[in-house]
């Protein structure tokens, strides 16, 4: 599968810079006479518990409290506010290793890392950044703000694994309108504090500061009457003071629908016209700026209305150091939505369409897409837009992004637009889905699509060419006549030709023809480098060293060897399937050489990378096999080699047809079964299955949960823990994790 597709511009740097820059950037807003939180704040300072919950309902002064925390605390801050885009594992991890990295020089490349480690955001870059704040000399603290937009229950995984990364005397505090899922754990080890509705409930002398802000004497009959009526809601007794200085009477209550009635009566229908309706019409953004707020309503004075906005109090929060992007206070923005979809509900789609079109020209497909997801009249347009954006999106280490798109829009959608389909089977295929996979194989075998396709391929039938030769499901003769249907196809100029190159030479080989294979993948490698398509360039330049070690040639192969390793350490893509035979032809290599500590770390780290190597990709998945079983029978592990040799099995029943491959396998099994090898015979490896399971024993799941994320049976789980302590040699899962992480089968 590619990596880069022609119609996919990369983010607009100053776009991607801004938005990123409102996100790590503590608010620059605070209500006038905001009640000072320096003893709720102070006591968790000084609780010496790593981990600090602010846990309460939309309007108790959450993100103001974590305001203050970032403005008086001496360490470096670290800040991240979510929202509902940052719901995926690698999303997350990348905000916080960035967010670090801004306080931890040391760790300046860390966001970029991570980003690349989008495969395995458990098993690698959960515990990378772990990693990186485990060894930070300087106490630190992370500030998380709104954690409830985190449903995806992978990302509070991930997030559990950084937290036990947080070294004493450095604290972790996130603010969140529901339960905290990482609290389980700290509560365990007495490790949190909590701060709840209870302790940011005001009192009699915060009401007297509220109302002195709005420049208003209260005198303490009154600020109890405040406090009874309010409950002590902050946002209640903040519009309590409102509605006294605009001359009406303090009847307020937390009710909902009296936060609405007033900011209908007090904060709408007392602004211009003209405001009203920005306030409006923008409330469709999360985040908004002036030019974004123009193109949406087709003015050109936004800028200056934010300001004004900003400066009347208008629950309008700044979100970065130039003023540049802010957003509504959230009950605020959920009250305008209700009066847009009451007053103007005619205009919603057009102002959806008109952000889309504006992230679309500069450069970030995937906002735009946002907005026209849950459009039913925009399907087609959406379709197209997540054709063009999901393999740089899938390139990004956004998988879960990826996965809910196509979810959302449904294989009916998708089947729909039929290069998107082809792009679903090869995530399917990539990912380690199998049977999905095949699912979309076969719906595609009744597709046709006449148009040209978004992600530049030559055609709808060269792009299911492509997938259909990668899964020969159909043998050897089908892959190889796909294999030139697409080489034919894709023009010298074409994005997808290197591909195609690299296709003909795996049919080339399982058709027995090695020079002419030899000279698919030298073309391949040399397409995909002007490319700068990884993927292609790793598969070529191993398939090269292969076919020179097999002709003797140790220190040419050596160079293409060396090639592959290299991209894949640039872009760091140590658990993806295409890096199975690149590692299990390095230690065939340094096997060569005498060279046994460097046999078993490739050895390692391909054991490690060959769950999301399928049946689905079959010679990709053989081969790598094979070539490993060789390099572990030649170290005298008779019990891995035999190990491997079954997985092999177990793909032939699916992809009995592989040609000469077929013929290798059995010359191997052959010499196996006839040998009388003596020496160690090693233990077993970790099964595939094992291998999946490993990354949850970092966390605080239960069997039971870690069941759940993995579709498995608790009795299921237990059986396989118990194999891992086995053969890790272990008893519990500190220290599972902590072998597994020295044997290089755990973090970075």
């Amino acid at each position: 599968m590619r990596e880069n597709a022609p119609a996919l511009a990369p983010p607009e740097v100053e776009l991607n810079t801004q938005l990123l820059d409102a996100k790590l950037s503590p608010p620059r807003h605070e209500p006038r006479g905001a009640v000072s939180r320096t003893t709720l704040i102070g006591s968790a300072r000084s609780s010496g518990r790593r981990v600090v919950s602010i846990t309460a309902p939309a309007g108790y002064g959450k993100s103001t409290l974590l305001t203050q925390w970032a403005d008086t605390e001496e360490r470096p801050v670290a800040w991240v506010s979510l929202d509902r885009f940052d719901d995926d594992p690698i999303a997350l991890l990348t905000l916080l290793a960035t967010a670090f990295a801004q306080i931890a020089p040391s760790a300046s490349r860390l966001g970029s890392d991570v980003r690349r480690l989008g495969g395995s955001p458990l098993g690698r870059a959960a515990p990378a950044v772990a990693a990186a704040l485990k060894t930070s000399r300087t106490p630190f603290v992370i500030i998380l703000d709104d954690l409830h937009e985190l449903r995806n229950p992978d990302c509070h995984d991930a997030l559990s694994v950084v937290i036990a990364g947080v070294p004493p005397g450095s604290q972790f505090v996130a603010a969140s309108r529901g339960e905290q899922p990482h609290l389980a754990q700290a509560r365990a080890q007495d490790d949190s504090m909590e701060i709840t509705p209870v302790d940011l409930a005001l009192d009699e002398a915060g009401a007297r500061r509220v109302f002195a802000g709005a420049e208003l004497p209260l005198s303490p009959e009154d600020a109890a009457q405040v406090i009874q009526r309010t409950e002590g809601w902050p946002v209640g007794v903040f519009l309590a003071a409102a509605i006294t200085r605009d001359g009406g009477e303090m009847a307020v209550s937390g009710d909902d629908r009296y936060v609405a009635d007033y900011l209908y009566r007090e904060a709408l229908v007392k602004l211009p016209e003209h405001h009203q309706q920005f306030l409006r019409r923008t409330a469709v953004l999360d985040r908004m700026s002036g030019p974004l707020c123009d193109a949406v309503l087709g003015t050109d004075d936004a800028q200056s209305v934010l300001r004004e906005l900003e400066a009347s109090d208008a629950f309008l929060i700044a979100l970065d150091r130039r003023r540049g992007w802010f957003r509504y206070h959230e009950l605020f923005r959920e009250f305008l939505l209700g009066e847009l979809r009451r007053v103007e509900p005619k205009l919603i789609l057009g102002l959806h369409r008109r952000a889309a079109g504006w992230f679309e020209q500069n450069g970030s497909p995937a906002m735009a897409i946002e907005h026209l997801l849950d459009l039913p009249s925009e399907r087609l347009r959406v379709t197209h837009l997540v054709s063009e954006a999901t393999l740089a999106t899938y390139q990004a280490g956004l998988l879960t992004t990826v996965q809910r798109w196509l979810r959302e829009l449904g294989d009916k959608e998708v089947e729909g637009y039929p290069p998107l389909a082809v792009i679903a089977g090869w995530i399917a295929l990539l990912t380690g889905r199998a049977a999905e996979a095949d699912r979309w194989a076969e719906i595609l075998e009744r597709l046709s699509y006449d148009g040209v396709p978004d992600n530049g391929s030559a055609s709808f039938e060269s792009g299911r060419a492509m997938l259909r030769s990668f899964m020969c499901a159909q043998g050897p003769a089908r892959a190889l006549e796909d294999a030139k249907f697409a080489v034919a196809a894709e023009a010298i100029a074409s994005p997808w030709r290197d591909q195609a190159l690299y296709l003909l030479g795996e049919a080339q080989l399982l058709a027995g023809d090695s020079a002419a294979a030899e000279v698919a993948f030298d073309q391949g490698s040399t397409e995909a480098e002007l490319q700068a398509n990884s993927d292609i360039r790793i598969e070529c330049e191993t398939h090269l060293g292969m076919l020179l070690m097999d002709d003797g040639r140790w220190v040419e192969a050596a160079e293409h060897i060396g090639a592959a390793l290299e991209v894949i350490e640039q872009r760091t893509m140590q658990d993806y399937a295409i890096s199975v035979p690149a590692f299990a032809q390095a230690a065939r290599l340094a096997l060569h050489r005498g060279d046994l500590e460097d046999v078993h770390r490739q050895l390692t780290r391909a054991m490690r990378a060959r769950p999301a190597s399928t049946f689905a990709m079959p010679y990709l998945a053989v081969r790598g096999r094979l070539e490993l079983a060789k390099v572990f029978w030649a170290l005298s592990n008779q019990t891995t080699a035999h190990h491997l040799v079954r997985e092999i099995e177990d793909i032939l029943v699916h992809r009995p047809a592989l040609g000469a491959l077929i013929d290798q396998v059995a010359d191997f099994r052959t010499m196996m079964s006839s040998s009388r090898q003596s020496g160690r015979s090693g233990g077993p490896p970790l099964t595939t299955a094992e291998l999946r399971l490993l990354p949850y024993l970092q966390t605080h799941l239960t069997m039971r949960e870690i069941g759940d994320r993995l579709y498995l049976s608790r009795n299921t789980v237990s059986t396989e823990v118990g194999a891992v302590y086995r053969k890790l040699g272990v008893s519990t899962r500190s220290e599972a994790v902590q072998q597994a992480t020295e044997m290089g089968l755990l973090g970075a």
